[in-house]
C-alpha cells in the first residue's frame, strides 16, 4: 500500500470515529417547523412576527387566516386587544388539494405556507417588517387566481363583559360599574379597509377610576396615564383589490363581521400588507394622519424592507445559540426538543424588540381564542388571564431575565422603560400615603404605575394604610422591582450599556426601602433601627408565599445585590455623596436567616413569618436571582441543603409555569435534578406548536414558563463570578451540546460538547479564555 492510500484510508476511519461537529449556521433550519395537514381552529396556530407585532399564522378548510396584535393597544377597560383578525380565500385554490406545507422559517422570520391541487401551485409567504408596522402577505402561483382578502372584527359592535370575562382587563373579578368593550371605527375607505379603535374621553376608562379609589386625585395630573386619547388600529389594503361588500359569521365562540376586498383581476402575484398604527394624539384624526406617515413611508421602503428584515432575523440568530444534540436530530427525543424549543421560544420573544411595552408574560403577542385552552371559557379572541395592561413583576422578570445571556439587550429596554415611565406614580404613592421618598412599586402593577384596583382591594377598612394592597397574597410585596433594577445593572456589566438615565429608577427603589422602614418602625417605638442598627423589614413578604415575613431573605438579598452592583459601577455614575449614601445603607442591611432540618443548615424563608399563602421559594432567591450562593461560592452546601432537605421546598417543587427550581438546581451545580427540571419545562407543549406552553398559572402560550426554561438552561451551561467564567457547571456528561452565550465585560463564550469533553471552545475577546473553567474536568458534581 502506497503511503497516499494509506493516508485516504486512515483519514477515513478516523473521521468516522470522530463525532460529526455541525457548523452553528445549519442547524437553525432543522428546527423549522414544518406541517403538513391544515389547523382545526387558532388554537393550533403557528408564531410570527416582528418589530413589536405578532401574528398567529393557520390555514383551516382552504383560508389562511391571521390574528393580527401590536404592543401597546389599551382599550378603555385596559384589555390588551388584537389588531383584528386576516382571512385569505384563492380561486382556484390550492389550499383544497392533494398537498399542504405550512413552515416556520427561523432563520428569516417568516411563515411559507404551499400548497398544490392537481397542477395548481400556490405559496404564500406571510412576513413583518421588523423597521415598520406592516404586515406582508405575499401569495404567488404557477397560475393566475383570484383572491379575496377580508378584515374580521368581533369589535363591530360594543360589548358588555361579564363573569371571567373581566380577567382579560383590570377590572378582573370585581368590576365597580358595568364592563362594556368598545366598538371599533371600520369601515371602507377608498380600496382598503381602515379599522381602528379610539379609547373614549366621555366615560371613566379605568385609569380615572384607580386614580380616584386609591386617593390620589391630587396628583393625578402628575400621573403617567396611558390610555387617553389612545388610537390603535390600521389599514388593509393591496394593489389589486377592490371593495366587495361585507359578511357575518361565528369564529369559535364568538361573533363577527367582515369586510372583504377582492382582486379586480386574477393575477399570478398578489402582496397585500396591513398598516398598523398605535398613538396617543388629542384627535382620531391625528392618528389618521399618523397612519398615513406609516404607509408613505411603508412605500418609500418597499424595495429594502425584505432584505432589511432578513438581516435583522439573521444577525438576531448569530448573537448566542443552544443546540442539544446537533449532529442527532430526534423529534421524540425530550433533550433535542428542549434545544430546539429553546430557539423558538427566542423566536417568539424577538417578535416584540422593538415594542413600546415589554412582552407580557401572560401570553404576549400570541394568544388565541381562550376556548382552544379551557372550554368553559367562550370569550372573544382578545381574552388572556391576568388582565391585559397589567404587570405582574414575579412573572415578568423570568421573561427578560434570558436576555442577558442571550445577548439581547435591545429586548429589555421596553421593560426597562416601563418602570421608567411610572418612576413618578411609584414617589408619588409614598409621598402621598407616607410623606417620605422613594418609589413604592406594588406586585400586581397598571402600565401606569398605581396597584391593579381589584386587588387594591374595593372592599377594605376606611382606616386601612392606603399604601398597601387588602389582599392576602400581594400586601407588602414590593421588593421584586429591584430584580428589574438588578437587570439594568447587568447590563452594563455584560455590555456596557450606558444605565445613566435608569440610576434615579434604581436609586429611588433603594430609597423607599430605607426610608419606609425607618417610618414604620418609627410608628412602633422609638428606635428606627435595631440594635445593630439594621433596618427592620417588616411587615414583609417574602414573595406571595411567606406572608407578615420579617427580614425575608428573598428581600435581603435583594437590597444585598443591588446595593453592591450599584457601588461596583464605574465613578461617573454616582456622586460621592450618593456613593456615601449607598455604602451607609448596605451596612444597614440585615443578615439572611436560616433554620434546621435534622442535622441541614438551610436558609430560612425569613426571620419570622405568619403564614404560607403560596407555594414559591423565596428561601432559594439568594440562589437566584440574586446569585449570594451558587457555584464556586461560599455556603453552597447550605443552599444545597435548602434545596433538598427544606420540606416546603420540596412540597413546592414542579416544572410548571412560573416554578424556577430547575434554575436553582442549575445555579447550585445539581446536573440531575438540573436536567430533569429543565427538559420537563422545555419539551413539547402537547400542543401543535411545541413552544405553546401552558396555561400553568397564567394563561397559554406562558411566557414565564417559557423564559424559566430558558434560564435553568442557560445556567446549565454557564455561570460567572465576578471575572470566573464556569462552563457547564451542571450539565450532563451524555449530552452533547453546541452553544454561544454572553458573559459580563463583553464576553461571548462558544462551545462543543462532545461525549463529556469541551472539544471546541471560542472566547471573544480571546484574553478572557484565562477566566474560564472547565467544569465537565473538574471533580464529579454534587
Amino acid at each position: 500500500m502506497n503511503k497516499k492510500n494509506f493516508l485516504l484510508i486512515t483519514g477515513i476511519i478516523v473521521s468516522n470515529l470522530l463525532p460529526l461537529v455541525l457548523p452553528a449556521q445549519s442547524v437553525l433550519p432543522t428546527y423549522n417547523i414544518i406541517w403538513n395537514s391544515q389547523s382545526r381552529n387558532a388554537g393550533e396556530s403557528m408564531p410570527c412576527g416582528g418589530g413589536d407585532i405578532g401574528l398567529n399564522v393557520w390555514v383551516e378548510k382552504g383560508d389562511l387566516l391571521v390574528y393580527m396584535a401590536k404592543s401597546g393597544c389599551f382599550d378603555e377597560n385596559n384589555a390588551l386587544l388584537k389588531a383584528g383578525r386576516i382571512r385569505v380565500k384563492c380561486t382556484p385554490n390550492a389550499f383544497e388539494g392533494e398537498s399542504f406545507k405550512q413552515e416556520l422559517k427561523l432563520e428569516e422570520g417568516y411563515v411559507q405556507i404551499e400548497g398544490r391541487n392537481n397542477n395548481l401551485q400556490t405559496t404564500v409567504k406571510i412576513w413583518v417588517d421588523v423597521f415598520r408596522p406592516v404586515i406582508h402577505i405575499d401569495v404567488t402561483g404557477n397560475e393566475a387566481i383570484n383572491t379575496e382578502v377580508s378584515y374580521e372584527s368581533w369589535r363591530y359592535a360594543n360589548r358588555t363583559m361579564t363573569g371571567k370575562a373581566n380577567n382579560a382587563n383590570s377590572y378582573k373579578w370585581a368590576p365597580p360599574t358595568e364592563v362594556i368593550t368598545n366598538k371599533d371605527n371600520i369601515d371602507f375607505k377608498d380600496n382598503t379597509v381602515l379599522f381602528y379603535h379610539r379609547n373614549r374621553a366621555d366615560v371613566p376608562n379605568v385609569f380615572d377610576i384607580t386614580v380616584k379609589q386609591q386617593g390620589l386625585d391630587a396628583v393625578k395630573d402628575q400621573l403617567y396615564n396611558p390610555i387617553a386619547n389612545l388610537t390603535f388600529g390600521g389599514s388593509l389594503q393591496g394593489s389589486n383589490l377592490q371593495p366587495a361588500g361585507t359578511y357575518t359569521g361565528t369564529y369559535m365562540d364568538t361573533d363577527f363581521k367582515g369586510w372583504k376586498l377582492q382582486s379586480k383581476k386574477a393575477s399570478r402575484d398578489h402582496h397585500i400588507t396591513v398598516l398598523l398604527h398605535t398613538a396617543q394624539t388629542p384627535a382620531a384624526e391625528t392618528w389618521l394622519t399618523g397612519l398615513q406617515t406609516v404607509s408613505t413611508d411603508a412605500a418609500k421602503n418597499s424595495a429594502p424592507a425584505w432584505q432589511q428584515t432578513r438581516n435583522w432575523w439573521k444577525q438576531y440568530w448569530q448573537r448566542s445559540f443552544v443546540y442539544l444534540q446537533p449532529d442527532h436530530p430526534d423529534t421524540n427525543s425530550v433533550n433535542w426538543q428542549t434545544g430546539r424549543n429553546y430557539q423558538l421560544f427566542r423566536y417568539m420573544l424577538g417578535c416584540n424588540a422593538m415594542g413600546n411595552y415589554p412582552t407580557k408574560f401572560n401570553g404576549g403577542l400570541f394568544t388565541y381564542d381562550p376556548a382552544a385552552t379551557d372550554s368553559s371559557l367562550r370569550f372573544t379572541p382578545d381574552f388572556r388571564n391576568w388582565g391585559g395592561g397589567i404587570h405582574t413583576a414575579q412573572n415578568q422578570r423570568l421573561v427578560y431575565f434570558p436576555l442577558l445571556k442571550s445577548g439581547d439587550y435591545d429586548l429589555m429596554k421596553p421593560q426597562f422603560d416601563f418602570y421608567l415611565r411610572i418612576l413618578r406614580a411609584a414617589e408619588l404613592r409614598s409621598e402621598t400615603y407616607w410623606h417620605h421618598g422613594g418609589a413604592c412599586f406594588p406586585e400586581q402593577i397598571e402600565n401606569f404605575g398605581l396597584p391593579n384596583c381589584t386587588e387594591w382591594g374595593w372592599k377594605r377598612p376606611a382606616d386601612f394604610d392606603k399604601g398597601v394592597e387588602y389582599n392576602a397574597w400581594l400586601e407588602y410585596e414590593w421588593d421584586t422591582a429591584l430584580e428589574f433594577c438588578l437587570m439594568i445593572l447587568e447590563t452594563e456589566r455584560y455590555n456596557g450599556n450606558n444605565i445613566k438615565e435608569y440610576i434615579p429608577l434604581i436609586e429611588s427603589c433603594l430609597r423607599f426601602f430605607n426610608e419606609h422602614y425607618q417610618y414604620l418602625a418609627s410608628k412602633r417605638g422609638r428606635n428606627k433601627l435595631d440594635g445593630k442598627g439594621q433596618l427592620v423589614l417588616f411587615p414583609g413578604s417574602a414573595a406571595e408565599t411567606y406572608k407578615m415575613a420579617y427580614n425575608a431573605s428573598s428581600t435581603v438579598s435583594g437590597l444585598r445585590t443591588v446595593l453592591t452592583r450599584l457601588l461596583e459601577l464605574p465613578a461617573p455614575y454616582l456622586t460621592d455623596t450618593a456613593r456615601t449614601q449607598w455604602q451607609q445603607m448596605l451596612l444597614r442591611i440585615p443578615p439572611i436567616n436560616f433554620r434546621q432540618f435534622g442535622s441541614y443548615t438551610t436558609i430560612a424563608p425569613a426571620k419570622l413569618w405568619e403564614r404560607i399563602n403560596n407555594t414559591e421559594c423565596p428561601q432559594l432567591y439568594p440562589v437566584f436571582p440574586w446569585g449570594i450562593y451558587g457555584v464556586g461560592k461560599p455556603g453552597l452546601d447550605t443552599a444545597i441543603n435548602t434545596f433538598r432537605h427544606d420540606t416546603d421546598a420540596l412540597k413546592f417543587r414542579s416544572h410548571v409555569g412560573w416554578k424556577q427550581d430547575n434554575i436553582f438546581a442549575a445555579r447550585l451545580g445539581l446536573t440531575s435534578e438540573a436536567l430533569q427540571l429543565t427538559t420537563q419545562k422545555l419539551k413539547n407543549s402537547g400542543r401543535r406548536f411545541p413552544a405553546f406552553w401552558g396555561p400553568g398559572f397564567d394563561w397559554t402560550p406562558d411566557h414565564n414558563w417559557g423564559g424559566s426554561g430558558m434560564i435553568g438552561l442557560q445556567e446549565m451551561l454557564l455561570q460567572t463570578d465576578g471575572k470566573k467564567i464556569y462552563l457547564c457547571p451542571a450539565w450532563p456528561k451524555d449530552q452533547d451540546v453546541h452553544f454561544k452565550l454572553h458573559a459580563p465585560y463583553n464576553t461571548t463564550v462558544e462551545a462543543t460538547v462532545i461525549n463529556g469533553k469541551v472539544q471546541s471552545l471560542i472566547v471573544v475577546p480571546e484574553e478572557r479564555r484565562k477566566d474560564v473553567v472547565d467544569m465537565l474536568a473538574a471533580s464529579p458534581k454534587p
